[in-house]
């Protein structure tokens, strides 16, 4: 059972995520909350697996909300997942930067969004390999998402490689092709990766892999 956490000031939206999730049989909605801190209170009531996250909420943000989730070692296996309104607003790097596992717009089919709860609960990131691709051309390139190199320091060659090829968007079996490897090798590389850089999930690699300079984004004409 996926047991989800709704947080979007609007109550119309809300009731209809509600209905659809609802109808489910193997997700469930425990709680639902108007606003960032209600959305972190109950989080910690409830620990979901998934948190559906709406960035502008009155009191606390949904990018803060997201951060203090995250960063709560109470909730070490909730997962948050952005809804916006637009599908590359100026919040969505912010919020993977904080923590965030992938985003959702809210014209989402009802079909693509049951299935995105499945990939996210099922520990993957939601960022195709396209969306990953433009996402970093529109945000990444700024200053100011820029950290230590030495932040890699922990990875071996083979897998700063790797993580180098996840932010250029490659999927595991993509990653196995290019290197030459079998998709379980490259699957493994990937997840001692993640857990030497402390990376919660896949788009956390991706944010990594920029910010330290290790792949740049590309320039535009």
């Amino acid at each position: 059972m996926i047991r989800v956490l709704l947080a979007d000031d609007q109550a119309l939206i809300r009731t209809g995520l509600r209905a659809l999730l609802d109808a489910e049989d193997d997700i469930e909605v425990v709680a639902e909350a108007c606003d960032g801190a209600a959305a972190h209170e109950l989080a910690v009531e409830h620990r979901p697996d998934i948190v559906l996250m709406d960035v502008q909420m009155p009191r606390l943000d949904g990018i803060e909300a997201t951060r203090r989730i995250v960063g709560d070692d109470r909730l070490s296996t909730s997962r948050v997942v952005i809804l916006t309104n637009y599908g590359l607003d100026e919040y969505v790097f912010t919020a993977l930067r904080a923590g965030a596992s992938g985003f959702l717009v809210k014209d989402t089919e009802p079909a693509d969004l049951l299935q995105a709860l499945h990939v996210v609960a099922e520990g993957a990131a939601l960022l195709s390999p396209g969306i990953t691709r433009t996402l970093i051309s529109e945000f990444v390139s700024r200053p100011a998402a820029r950290v230590a190199s030495d932040a890699l320091d922990v990875l071996t060659p083979r897998e700063r490689e790797v993580v180098a090829l996840v932010g250029q968007g490659l999927s595991n079996d993509e990653i196995a092709d290019h290197m030459v490897i079998s998709a379980t090798t490259a699957k493994t590389h990937v997840s001692r990766a993640m857990t030497k850089v402390h990376a919660r999930d896949r788009a956390q690699l991706v944010v990594l892999a920029y910010e330290t300079g290790l792949v740049l984004p590309r320039t535009r004409d």
